[in-house]
């Protein structure tokens, strides 16, 4: 993927997530009479700048675009002259302080349940969740799925689409029951299929989902026409030519074109002979696959691309569409299950019952901000939804430098009828700067485990 466009959807991505959670602060505290004297995109050396007069808001994007902040007049902070001590955040009431501190995560889930809203009022496609393959002795198999099952409910969640099965057994799998999984098989008949609770287990820490399950997504076949050439590569140097349908390896058949490339990988260095359908004729030609090392094994690659066709997949495609008021409705409890699954999940790793392979940190964010915006709109106002929601649980966690740890201390001082002290709150300051940093740097070595396998 080309890297330029990787990383502008990724700041653009930035921008409008920070944005609307800094907007969240801003908002609620300019309505509760609190005087907000910078609103800032980015931290460091600012690069644009703007301000009506001395006395208004001074709006700035800034260099380094990992966040953002607004800041409140405080006398914590700076003196503050005493005809504006009413506007000051210290000298509000608790309710308020409260209200603009949990602003910012609220509207990270406000914006996600309108994002969800927007693509389930103009339609979301996506494919049936049709059953290919059964991997012999996976968990699907002891179930009893079948090729041709199409999963219409998993638990108590519908999965009309891939993406709602796999969010489905993700979120089902954390309570470890056993779970009914109803089907429609191949002859019509709706049964349920029951997976083992024990089995599943472990499934939410594997990002394979599918393939621990032992499911494979049915995809139609495509016939064995060459769609595009390499230069230089055997396929073109064996003389095959874009609209060549290959008919036989070997004297055997090649049924589709996944039949023709396991015959290409299975042959590193040795010589194929091909027969062809070209215009009419059939050809016999010569082709020797390049040796190609993966993952410690010798394939087979010659350098050519299948031909598809726009309207292969229309009918496996299925689109869920909703009105108005149920697509709030549907946005609401996506939202909600989205926040449960992180929470727990979360959970899960603090007592080492999920692997940290869940972290996300920049580098695997900012390739799926590139990837989903190549996909197009309704995709990357999805993932845009997804990592807002997990901006606003992070944010709402009780650490000491986050929203949440501010709300901690807001209860705290309820609670007790006072606020905490300056030093303990500086105590707590810094143990959230650690936590924070730990998880940051984390975060960072999983990203490039990932990225260098």
């Amino acid at each position: 993927m080309d890297l330029l466009f990787t990383l502008g959807s990724f700041l653009v991505a930035l921008a409008i997530l920070i944005s609307v959670h800094e907007f969240g602060h801003f908002w609620v505290a300019r309505r509760l009479g609190v005087k907000v004297l910078r609103f800032s995109i980015g931290f460091g050396p600012p690069l644009l700048r703007r301000q009506r007069d001395p006395d208004s808001t001074e709006y700035v994007l800034a260099g380094i675009p990992l966040g953002g902040y607004v800041k409140m007049l405080d006398e914590r902070e700076g003196e503050v002259p005493p005809d504006q001590l009413h506007r000051a955040f210290n000298r509000q009431p608790l309710w308020k302080r409260s209200a603009i501190v949990a602003a910012g995560p609220l509207f990270n889930f406000a914006f996600a349940i309108l994002a969800y809203w927007a693509v389930f009022l103009a339609g979301d496609t996506g494919l049936r969740p049709l059953i290919g393959a059964v991997a012999p002795e996976s968990i699907a198999a002891e179930a009893g799925f079948q090729r041709g099952d199409e999963l219409l409910r998993i638990g108590e969640r519908a999965s009309p689409t891939w993406e709602g099965a796999v969010f489905a057994f993700m979120a089902e799998a954390l309570d470890g029951k056993d779970l009914p999984v109803r089907v429609r098989d191949a002859s019509g008949s709706e049964l349920d299929r029951w997976v083992s609770g024990e089995r599943l287990a472990d499934l939410p820490e594997d990002p394979n989902l599918l393939d621990r399950l032992g499911l494979s997504p049915l995809r139609p076949p495509l016939p064995a026409v060459i769609g595009e050439l390499t230069p230089g590569e055997p396929a073109e140097q064996a003389g095959l030519r874009v609209g060549d349908r290959i008919l036989a390896a070997d004297g055997a058949p090649v049924k589709d074109w996944r039949d023709w490339v396991q015959l290409v990988r299975d042959h590193p260095g040795l010589e194929l002979r091909v027969e062809v359908g070209r215009g009419g004729e059939r050809l016999e030609l010569t082709v020797v696959p390049r040796i190609l090392e993966a993952d410690g094994v010798r394939i087979g690659r010659i350098g050519a691309g299948v031909q598809t066709r726009d309207d292969l997949m229309d009918p496996y495609r299925v689109e869920i569409r909703y009105g108005p008021f149920s697509a709030l409705g549907q946005s609401v409890a996506k939202t909600l299950d989205m926040s449960q699954l992180m929470l727990r999940v979360m959970g899960r790793m603090l007592i080492g019952q999920a692997s940290v392979e869940n972290l996300s940190g920049p580098i695997t964010i900012a390739e799926t901000a590139g990837r989903t915006a190549s996909y197009g709109l309704d995709y990357f106002i999805k993932f845009l939804a997804v990592v807002s929601i997990s901006l606003g649980v992070l944010n709402l966690l009780p650490i000491p430098i986050l929203d949440g740890g501010h709300l901690l201390y807001f209860f705290i001082e309820w609670v007790k009828g006072s606020p905490l002290s300056e030093q303990a709150q500086l105590h707590g300051q810094k143990i959230g700067l650690v936590l924070l940093a730990t998880l940051m740097t984390l975060a960072f070595y999983v990203d490039l485990s990932r990225l260098f396998g």
